[in-house]
C-alpha cells in the first residue's frame, strides 16, 4: 500500500504550498492530461492517466511510495475522494481542496447557490437529472460526455429554462454562455462543463434561508390538504383520504416524473410536486388546466400542465416513473401500463369498474391491490354526519422494479 496518498483539488489557480510540497515528494501521480502537464509534477514520478478512478485506486493501493491524485475543483464534492476511501481499496487520504466547479460556476454567473439543487448527470442518471430540472427553479448540473447541455435541452422539450453553461472552468479556454434550453442542442459544448439551469420563480427569504437546496418544510404543514386550501370545489376523485393514500402508494420523490392524468383542481399534482418530484398534469378541460396552474403558483411549486385528451395525448409525453389516473377509466389505465411506469394508482366508483381496471393491470404484469375506502366527515359541534364518500382505490406495482 502507498505510504501516503494526497488528493489535490485544482481550480486553475496557483497550487498552494501544501499541494506543491505533496507533489514534490510524489513517486506516483494520477490525474487528467492537463493535470499531469503541470510543471510541479516530478519528471521521475510514475504517471497514471485518470480515466476509471477505481482502476487508479487499485494501482495506488499496490504502489510502494508516495501517491498524489489531482482532480478538478473540490475532490470531496462529487469527486474522487469517495471512491478512493471505499473499503475495498483500504486507502487513507489527505485532501487539499480547491473551489468546487459548482461554486466557481455560480461565481461566474454572479448568483447565490445555497438555494440550488446539485445533480450529477451521467448517461444512466440523465433522465433523473432532467426531472430535477423540471421540478426545481435553480439546479446545477455536473455533466459528462453524452449527458451534457445538448442532451439536457433535448429532454426538457416543452419546458422553458435558461442555461448558464460554464465550459472548462479555471483554464485559459474558459467560457460562459447563456442560452435558452431549446437552443442548447444547436451547439457543440466542450467538456468539462457545468450547467446552471434556471426557470420559474426564484425567491429568497429575508434571512437567506436556513438549509441548502429546496426547503422541504416550505408551504403549509401536512399532506392531503383540505379542499379549502385549493379554493374548494374538489372533484370526487380528489378527496383528502383518497389523495393521501394515492401519494402513499406512489411515493413520488426527487428525480421522479409523475403523470397526473385528469388533474382536476391540481390538488394531487401540487402535493406530488411539494415532495420534490417533477409533475406533468394532464386534463382535457381548459378550466381544470387553469386551476392546476393557479394552484402551483399558490404553493410555489414547478409543474407542467398539458391540455389534451387521454390516452392519445400521452403518446408523446416523456417516460413516467409513477402515474395517477384520475379519470378516463380502463382505457387510460391500459395506455399508461403500456409505458411501464413503476407504479400506477387509479380509483373507481363501482366494484365492476374496479374489477375491469384491476384485470387490465394484472394482464400488463402488475401486482394489483384494491381497497374499498369509505370516509365520513363529522360536524364536531354536534357530532353529526356532514359528508360521506366511497371509492375503490386500485394500485399496481411492477414486481421487477418495485422500490
Amino acid at each position: 500500500m502507498a505510504d501516503r496518498v494526497t488528493v489535490i483539488g485544482w481550480d486553475g489557480s496557483p497550487l498552494t504550498a501544501a499541494a506543491r510540497s505533496a507533489l514534490g515528494a510524489a513517486t506516483l501521480v494520477a490525474g487528467a492530461a492537463h493535470h499531469l502537464a503541470l510543471p510541479e509534477v516530478p519528471q521521475t514520478a510514475e504517471r497514471i492517466r485518470l480515466g476509471s478512478v477505481a482502476l487508479a485506486a487499485r494501482r495506488i493501493a499496490a504502489h510502494r511510495g508516495t501517491a498524489v491524485v489531482l482532480a478538478d475543483g473540490d475532490p470531496g464534492f462529487f469527486g474522487v475522494v469517495r471512491t478512493l476511501r471505499a473499503p475495498e481499496f483500504g486507502l487513507e487520504v489527505e485532501v487539499v481542496p480547491a473551489v468546487s466547479s459548482v461554486a466557481a460556476a455560480f461565481a461566474r454567473a454572479g448568483m447565490p447557490w445555497d438555494d440550488a439543487q446539485v445533480v450529477v448527470a451521467h448517461r444512466r442518471t440523465l433522465r433523473r437529472a432532467v426531472n430535477v430540472c423540471r421540478a426545481h427553479a435553480k439546479v446545477a448540473v455536473l455533466t459528462s460526455p453524452g449527458a451534457g447541455p445538448a442532451e439536457l435541452g433535448l429532454l426538457l422539450e416543452g419546458v422553458h429554462r435558461t442555461f448558464v453553461i460554464c465550459e472548462e472552468l479555471g483554464t485559459t479556454r474558459e467560457q460562459v454562455s447563456v442560452v435558452t434550453s431549446d437552443k442548447a442542442a444547436d451547439h457543440t459544448w466542450r467538456d468539462p462543463n457545468v450547467v446552471i439551469v434556471i426557470g420559474g420563480p426564484v425567491t429568497a427569504t429575508d434571512d437567506g434561508g436556513w438549509i441548502a437546496g429546496r426547503d422541504p418544510s416550505a408551504g403549509p404543514r401536512g399532506w392531503a390538504l383540505p379542499a379549502e386550501a385549493y379554493g374548494g370545489g374538489l372533484g370526487e376523485g380528489e378527496t383528502d383520504l383518497l389523495r393521501s393514500l394515492q401519494l402513499a402508494r406512489l411515493g413520488p420523490r426527487v428525480g421522479d416524473l409523475v403523470w397526473d392524468i385528469g388533474s382536476g383542481s391540481g390538488a394531487f399534482a401540487v402535493e406530488a410536486a411539494r415532495r420534490g418530484a417533477a409533475v406533468l398534469a394532464v386534463d382535457q378541460d381548459p378550466d381544470a388546466c387553469g386551476r392546476t396552474m393557479a394552484a402551483s403558483r399558490r404553493f410555489g411549486v414547478q409543474l407542467q400542465v398539458v391540455h389534451g385528451v387521454a390516452p392519445h395525448i400521452l403518446e408523446n409525453l416523456p417516460e413516467p416513473d409513477v402515474v395517477r389516473v384520475g379519470g378516463g377509466g380502463a382505457a387510460v389505465v391500459s395506455a399508461v401500463a403500456d409505458r411501464r411506469p413503476q407504479r400506477i394508482v387509479a380509483h373507481a366508483a363501482t366494484r365492476d369498474a374496479a374489477e375491469l381496471v384491476g384485470r387490465d393491470l394484472s394482464e400488463h404484469g402488475y401486482d394489483v391491490e384494491c381497497a374499498l375506502l369509505q370516509s365520513v366527515e363529522l360536524d364536531t359541534r354536534a357530532w353529526t354526519e356532514k359528508e360521506r364518500s366511497v371509492a375503490f382505490l386500485l394500485s399496481g406495482r411492477l414486481p421487477e422494479r418495485a422500490q
